[in-house]
């Protein structure tokens, strides 16, 4: 085992394998106590230079280091089953960003690890992108963060039939009374509209690590905010369904407005703790969900990157969130 650069580099952790050094899934069974410690230590890492033996192989190395892979549920981004409980990365075309965020931050349980697999490298650009949260806490503006850790923050879905994500997709049934049940479980408000359904739920904009007591910047507040969309995207929503039916977009958590220039200063903050690397074949990368956010560059080429969820985690209730 390589370690590709020094301790306190930027993320991700890389290793790579070395000459006649074990197979992927048997360095995880000898070194797993390690690997979960640089894990925590810089938020992600990257496997690389091993055979990862296709999706099986893949879900082997999601087994080894965290147990089962998890379903997909709530969705908010588009993506297929490949086999089980692998999936394709976001199927959005292939010339739109996706921004750094932290998966599931929106849901009242979200996976610790998330498992990117390179099926097939891009020809250009392509990378998914690492932010540490850490650093994106401590870059935003003190006043900003306490606004929202005291007013919290809230996201609306509406989902309209023939149009994005259909509900039945989303909660993966057609039966509105286990929808109803499901959201009453995660502290989501339910309104059944003519033509679809909208949520709301609110949610905590900064967590405390489980392991490392970090304060972190966990949350989908920029993500999901209509002015984080490219701006022909953005104005054309906006025109189709004015900003109360918009399929997604946020506010405060009493359903304030976030102004312009606070939702500027955080993905500047975002931008500021980014990293990137070019994925190589059969590169696997692992990701702390509560230590890095992810993204998605723009891309050339058929980028093929296979994903996977594990090790669901249910925050302490502080408070009377919804």
């Amino acid at each position: 085992m390589t370690v590709a650069h020094a301790e306190g580099q930027p993320l991700p952790f890389v290793l790579e394998r070395e000459q006649d050094g074990p197979g992927i899934v048997e360095l995880i069974g000898k070194e797993r106590e390690y690997l979960r410690e640089q894990l925590i230590r810089h938020g992600a890492l990257l496997l690389r230079g091993f055979e990862v033996g296709g999706v099986d192989g893949f879900a082997e190395v999601v087994r080894a280091l965290s147990g089962e892979p998890l379903t997909y549920a709530e969705r908010s981004s588009p993506r297929h089953s490949i086999k089980g409980n692998v999936y394709t990365s976001t199927d959005y075309p292939p010339e739109e960003e996706i921004f750094l965020h932290n998966e599931n931050s929106y849901q009242a349980t979200w996976p610790r690890l998330l498992f990117f697999h390179c099926v097939q490298p891009p020809l250009t650009l392509g990378a998914t992108p690492l932010a540490d949260i850490r650093k994106v806490y401590q870059l935003i503006d003190p006043s900003v963060r306490e606004e929202f850790t005291r007013r919290k923050w809230m996201v609306v879905r509406n989902f309209h039939e023939g149009f994005g994500a259909d509900w039945r997709h989303v909660f993966n049934t057609d039966d509105r009374a286990q929808v109803e049940e499901y959201c009453r479980g995660r502290r989501l408000d339910v309104e059944w509209r003519e033509g679809g359904l909208r949520t709301r739920a609110v949610r905590e904009a900064v967590h405390t690590h489980p392991e490392t007591g970090a304060q972190v910047w966990f949350n989908h507040i920029t993500f999901f905010n209509v002015t984080t969309l490219a701006e022909d995207v953005r104005s054309g929503l906006l025109e189709l369904f004015g900003e109360d039916d918009l399929p997604s977009n946020t506010y405060y958590g009493d359903g304030g407005r976030i102004p312009d220039d606070v939702l500027d200063h955080l993905r500047s903050c975002y931008r500021a703790a980014s990293t990137r690397f070019d994925y190589r074949q059969d590169d696997v990368l692992v990701v702390e969900n509560m230590l890095a956010a992810h993204g998605r560059e723009p891309f050339t080429g058929p980028r093929k990157i296979a994903v996977a969820m594990a090790e669901p985690y249910s925050p302490p209730q502080n408070g009377a969130q919804r």
